[in-house]
């Protein structure tokens, strides 16, 4: 049994993932530790859809610039992209922006 808050932490709202949620596909910031099965299980019990594929991969948060002009590496960060059945559909990006 999968923990939805615990896997899932946010859906990414960037201008590439909400072009790419005409094509039934939704991103979101994951856990880790989470594997593609765990991200499978938690978005299909969590918000109802039937998912057809996920994609993982760690991408590093943007680094941050000192006053001394010294760049402080960026943390790592697990991103999922959840692409979902024909016909299925979350409404996690119309919901934010009003």
């Amino acid at each position: 049994m999968v923990n939805l808050s615990v896997v899932i932490k946010r859906p990414l709202m960037t201008e590439k993932s909400m072009e790419a949620s005409a094509l039934n596909c939704y991103t979101f910031v994951v856990d880790k530790g989470a594997n593609k099965n765990q991200i499978k299980e938690a978005v299909e019990k969590g918000f109802g859809v039937k998912v057809k594929k996920v994609r993982t991969m760690l991408t590093r948060k943007a680094a941050k610039i000192l006053k001394n002009h010294r760049k402080l590496r960026g943390k790592l960060m697990k991103k999922a992209i959840v692409e979902l059945e024909k016909g299925e559909k979350l409404d996690i990006y119309e919901s934010k922006g009003k």
